[in-house]
């Protein structure tokens, strides 16, 4: 959105311009806390009189919300730094205490400003807040410019390219992106030659009324909180972002990690906080990485490359004309739910309570350090929600708000729902186990170990199960489960099978208010048993297995002529998967591959593990590596 020249006022103050004669530009920063790649404050810059950079930070907001204090404390490092940086260029941040359209044109008037630069806003209640400033300046004769430079792309432009709105799978956006021009290169870092002959007028008590407050002075109590191990600021990002760079072996293979034991603990080379907070530009990232793969395999990079960029792009799209992308009710992209509601066990879950060691291990991280490894996230949401506690994802989302470094709106939201399945994604018979998950991520216990040093000391055999130890044993580890332990909140085996069939309805009843009567596809059977043997010929039915899920089903019902434009075409269903019967295509969320032939009648898709596990290696190997690569960042 370009600047905005209004209309001259009592005060002769019309295009940016004093009746001094001079433009006194005033850059608020909300993210984007940067000066590299600041593309509206160099344009509030250019011929200014005055300048000043302000951050409106509400006290109350402070003590009254759950963000946690860690989010704080990351906040208020990226401030000081970015104050360090403003120094060097002999000017200052304005920390402001208040509420954006009360403060700001209090001090708009007293220091005359005639322009006011910021970053857009993708997000809807930022956009509203954003156009309620705006018509304030129009009133007080201030010109307005915007510039976007959160995002990689103009989010507007791929809701028009697609239709009017915005993709909800990721094939369909990545589809949508690569018909489109390459993201806006970053501008150059403000610099004095940028800033001229334009000066910031300053106090000598600066400090006092506009300074970086403390988080003492936020009120928090510091006394137990421990070292960080993420600090915030520009400088950080882009000394991370050198590291990150470093790893070329990680960039000729597409960026596809590998997960090791050590992958679970807070690396030097993340970003993902720094994305969030805006300390480090997107386009910089996607340009430096860009040209490191061009240097290194001396060919034009895939969309692949830049996935992890492309998934925080598309939750963005998702979101910014949803003002009700954080909730289920009234939101038209999620799936209606009826989760429980349950206060003792979302606190046992939230606090590292549930007496599951890799679920406890995970909260305790986050909880301490305000970060967790990618596929950690999937292994507590899917035992929050559809595996093991049937606990509403909201909730969910609200805890990694309060405590997450990398949670903002529309990512978290959106993050939530595919992890639920509420929305983007319905591999509903995907269930991660809290024991053989965390067996494979972490098979000595070290990071359980780290985390739970109260379960130090028992074998690596029990580490995962201690409830499963001999009384004995847990004697010589100075933990009796039950006591300095928690026992398991519930049953995996019996919870999981019974939420699996809790989802099926759901889908079932979604089908029905469709009014699809298809007998296509059927994700599960009508009863789902780990003890029973393994089907192997039940009228199309096979029962599979993998590290993830006790029992999985899937049911191919009759053949027949049906086009999977027929499953798409209904409330809620853009985003669900669908098979086309005539050529045999899987219409995954994200996805779509070609893995299976329909003959006349039915066909069974995944036959025993064995099978099962190569097909669905090829099946997901590009989503995988998507998926995967958002990882790398954080």
């Amino acid at each position: 959105m370009t600047g905005s020249t209004n209309n001259e006022m009592g005060q002769g103050v019309t295009s940016g311009v004093r009746s001094d004669g001079g433009k006194h530009t005033v850059h608020w920063f909300r993210k984007g806390l940067r000066l590299h790649d600041n593309p509206s404050l160099r344009e509030g810059l250019a011929g200014a009189s005055t300048f000043r950079c302000v951050f409106v930070l509400d006290p109350w907001f402070a003590g009254s919300t759950n963000i946690g204090i860690n989010k704080w404390r990351f906040l208020l490092q990226c401030l000081e730094d970015l104050d360090c940086s403003l120094r060097k260029l002999n000017s200052r941040l304005f920390v402001i205490r208040g509420q954006p359209a009360d403060a700001l044109p209090k001090l708009f008037k007293e220091w005359g400003t005639t322009n006011l630069t910021f970053e857009e806003d993708p997000e809807p209640f930022g956009r509203v807040r954003d156009h309620n400033i705006s018509a304030l300046c129009k009133e007080l004769g201030i010109s307005v410019v915007q510039r976007v430079s959160h995002t990689l792309y103009r989010l507007d432009e791929i809701i028009e390219r697609n239709g009017g709105k915005p993709p909800l799978t990721y094939h369909q956006f990545q589809n949508v992106v690569a018909g489109m021009d390459p993201p806006e290169p970053p501008v150059p870092t403000v610099t004095a030659a940028c800033i001229g002959s334009a000066y910031t007028p300053l106090k000598d008590d600066h400090d006092d009324h506009y300074g970086v407050p403390t988080l003492e002075e936020l009120g928090f109590d510091t006394e137990n909180l421990l070292p960080p191990m993420w600090v915030g600021g520009e400088s950080e990002a882009l000394a991370r972002l050198e590291r990150h760079l470093e790893r070329k072996a990680w960039v000729a293979s597409f960026g596809r990690p590998k997960m090791t034991p050590q992958s679970l603990l807070p690396s030097q080379t993340g970003l993902s906080p720094y994305l969030r907070f805006g300390c480090l530009s997107t386009r910089l990232f996607y340009y430096q990485l860009t040209d490191l793969y061009k240097k290194i395999k001396k060919a034009v990079p895939p969309l692949s490359l830049h996935g992890q960029l492309l998934w925080r792009e598309f939750f963005y799209c998702a979101a910014t004309k949803n003002p009700n992308f954080d909730r289920m009710q009234g939101n038209p992209i999620c799936v209606q739910i009826p989760w429980d509601k349950n206060v003792e066990a979302l606190a046992k879950w939230a606090n590292g309570q549930t007496g599951f060691p890799w679920i406890d291990a995970i909260m305790t991280q986050l909880r301490e350090e305000g970060w967790i490894h990618h596929l950690a996230r999937h292994a507590v949401a899917c035992f929050l929600t559809r595996g093991d506690l049937w606990i509403s994802w909201e909730e969910g989302m609200k805890v990694f708000d309060e405590l997450l470094l990398d949670a903002d709106w529309s990512v978290n939201a959106g993050m939530w729902m595919w992890l639920s399945c509420s929305s983007f994604f319905q591999q509903f018979f995907h269930c991660y186990c809290p024991v053989r998950f965390g067996r494979k991520a972490d098979p000595n216990g070290d990071y359980i170990k780290r985390y739970l040093p109260v379960l130090k000391n028992f074998p690596t055999r029990y580490i995962h199960e201690p409830w499963n130890a001999p009384l004995s044993i847990q004697h010589a580890a100075k933990c009796i489960i039950g006591k300095e332990y928690s026992l398991p909140m519930v049953n995996h085996g019996k919870s999981s099978r019974i939420n699996i069939e809790r989802m099926k309805q759901v889908y079932q009843q979604l089908n029905k208010y469709r009014g699809n009567t298809s007998p296509l596809i059927e994700h599960h059977s009508a009863k789902i048993s780990v003890a029973s043997p393994v089907p192997t010929n039940q009228t199309g039915t096979r029962r599979i297995h993998d590290e993830y899920s006790h029992a999985n089903w899937l049911v191919i019902g009759q053949g027949g002529t049906h086009r999977s434009s027929e499953l798409y075409g209904a409330v809620y269903t853009p985003h669900l998967p669908a098979v086309d019967v005539t050529s045999g295509e899987i219409q995954w969320p994200w996805r779509s591959v070609t893995t299976a032939r329909f003959r006349t009648t039915a066909l069974s898709l995944f036959a025993e593990n064995r099978r099962f596990k190569t097909r669905s290696k090829e099946t997901t190997v590009q989503s995988s590596r998507d998926e995967e690569a958002m990882a790398e960042m954080e």
